[in-house]
C-alpha cells in the first residue's frame, strides 16, 4: 500500500425505514438522520472532527427539509466545528457513490487528507419528485431531440425487461431471492458492523432494516399488479406486457450512510487501520429512454482501466433499483450469480436514493472482509441515463 492511496477506514449506515408516513425513520428530520451517522462515524474511530477537510454528501430530492445544502446542515447539526465545509451533490441514485469517488479522487490528487463521503434521503418527508414542483425538466431543445418525450425509470425498466426477455417469473424470483439473502444476512448478524442504532423521538431506537420481508416468495409476488402502466403509455409502447410491480422494484426508503476516507499516510499518522482502498472509478452515459443501462459501459470502462478481470472480483454490488437491472448486468457479463448482491440488494434493503451509494459500499466492504475476498465492484444506474462504477480492494 502506498502512502498516497485513498483508503476506506470505516463505513456505516442507518437501518432502512419505509419511506412513507409511519415508517420507522419518518419522524426524524433528514439533517438529523445524517448527523447521527456522522457523529457515530467519528466516535467509532476516535477522530477529531476538526481534522476533516471536507464532507461530500449525496441527496436527490433537494427540496423542503432537504434543501439548502443539507450536508452542511447535517455537519453543523452533528456539532462539527464551523470550519469544516460541506457540499451536497446530485447524480441521482448514484449521488453518494459519486461523493465517495470525489472524496477518494481528492485524496489521490492531494487536495484532501481526510474527507467524509455520505448521503441521505428521507423519502417520507421529501417525497420523490417534490423538488420538481410540476415544472418541465427540459425546454424546447430537449423536446426537439426527443420529440416523443422521455419516460420515468419504471417504464425504462419495462423496456429493458422486454428487450432482454426477462419474464415476470424471473423478475419475481430474483426479488424473492433478494429478500431471502437479506433476511439470512440479518439473522446471522452480518449487518451488525455496518448498522448504527437511530434514536427516535419517542425514546425508542431503530436497529434493524424495516424493508426486509423474510416471508416473501415468488408465488406471492406474482399476484401484484404492474406499477407503471397507463393507457397513454400502453398506446405508445404496445410491445410491453408490463412486468414491473412493487414487488420486483426497490421500495421508497428513508436512510443515511457515510464513509471515512483518507490518505494511507493520514491513517498511519492517526493510528487507524484502513479496511480497503479505492482501485478504480468510472462513469458513463447511456440512452436516456431505457436510461438504466449505463451500468454496462461503466463496468467495461472500470475493468479496462483497472486491469482487473471480472473473474478476479469476489463480490459485485449492482443496485437493485428494479429486478431487470442486476439481471441485465449479470447476463451481459456472464458473471457468477452467487457473487451478485450476496447479502441481498435494494429490493430488500431499500433504496434511499441519495444514501444508496455509500450504503452499497458499507455492505460490500463487510461482505469482502467476512468472506475473505479481495476485490469488490459496485455499480449504480442513475436517472437521466448515467451510471457509476467503483472498484475497491480489501486490505489485511
Amino acid at each position: 500500500m502506498a502512502a498516497t492511496d485513498a483508503v476506506i477506514v470505516d463505513v456505516v449506515r442507518t437501518p432502512s425505514g419505509r419511506g412513507k408516513p409511519g415508517g420507522a425513520l419518518s419522524d426524524i428530520h433528514p439533517a438529523d438522520l445524517l448527523a447521527g451517522v456522522l457523529v457515530e462515524l467519528l466516535r467509532r474511530n476516535d477522530l477529531d472532527p476538526a481534522l476533516v477537510d471536507d464532507v461530500i454528501g449525496g441527496c436527490v430530492t433537494q427540496a423542503g427539509e432537504q434543501a439548502g445544502n443539507i450536508t452542511r446542515t447535517a455537519v453543523l447539526s452533528a456539532g462539527f466545528p464551523d470550519s469544516v465545509p460541506a457540499v451536497t451533490i446530485d447524480r441521482q441514485c448514484g449521488s453518494s457513490q459519486q461523493a465517495a469517488a470525489f472524496a477518494a479522487q481528492g485524496v489521490l490528487a492531494g487536495a484532501y487528507d481526510i474527507v467524509i463521503a455520505c448521503g441521505v434521503e428521507s423519502m417520507s418527508r421529501a417525497p420523490m419528485g417534490s423538488n420538481v414542483g410540476g415544472a418541465s425538466l427540459g425546454g424546447a431543445l430537449l423536446a426537439h431531440r426527443y420529440p416523443d418525450g422521455l419516460v420515468n425509470q419504471g417504464v425504462s425498466a419495462e423496456l429493458i425487461a422486454h428487450r432482454w426477455g426477462f419474464s415476470r417469473g424471473e423478475l419475481d424470483a430474483f426479488a424473492a431471492q433478494s429478500h431471502a439473502r437479506a433476511a439470512a444476512a440479518a439473522a446471522s448478524g452480518a449487518y451488525e458492523s455496518e448498522l448504527i442504532a437511530v434514536p427516535t423521538p419517542d425514546s425508542g431506537s431503530v436497529t434493524a432494516d424495516e424493508t426486509i420481508r423474510s416471508a416473501t416468495t415468488a408465488e406471492g409476488l406474482a399476484g401484484l399488479s404492474p406499477s407503471f402502466r397507463t393507457d397513454r403509455l400502453a398506446a405508445r409502447f404496445p410491445e410491453l406486457d408490463w412486468r414491473i410491480t412493487p414487488g420486483n422494484s426497490s421500495p421508497l426508503t428513508d436512510g443515511a450512510s457515510a464513509a471515512l476516507i483518507m490518505s494511507a499516510a493520514a491513517a498511519e499518522r492517526l493510528g487507524l487501520r484502513p479496511r480497503a482502498r479505492f482501485r478504480s472509478f468510472a462513469v458513463a452515459g447511456s440512452d436516456p429512454l431505457p436510461m438504466l443501462t449505463g451500468i454496462l459501459p461503466a463496468t467495461r470502462k472500470l475493468l479496462d482501466r483497472s486491469g482487473v478481470s471480472l473473474d478476479e472480483i469476489d463480490a459485485y454490488e449492482v443496485n437493485e433499483a428494479f429486478a431487470p437491472i442486476p439481471l441485465l448486468w449479470l447476463r451481459e457479463f456472464g458473471a457468477d450469480p452467487e457473487r451478485l448482491n450476496p447479502r441481498g440488494g435494494a429490493i430488500a434493503l431499500g433504496h434511499a436514493l441519495g444514501s444508496s451509494g455509500t450504503r452499497l459500499l458499507s455492505t460490500l466492504v463487510n461482505e469482502l472482509e467476512a468472506s475473505g475476498g479481495r476485490y469488490g465492484l459496485q455499480t449504480m444506474c442513475e436517472g437521466g441515463g448515467t451510471a457509476n462504477a467503483t472498484l475497491i480492494e480489501i486490505l489485511r
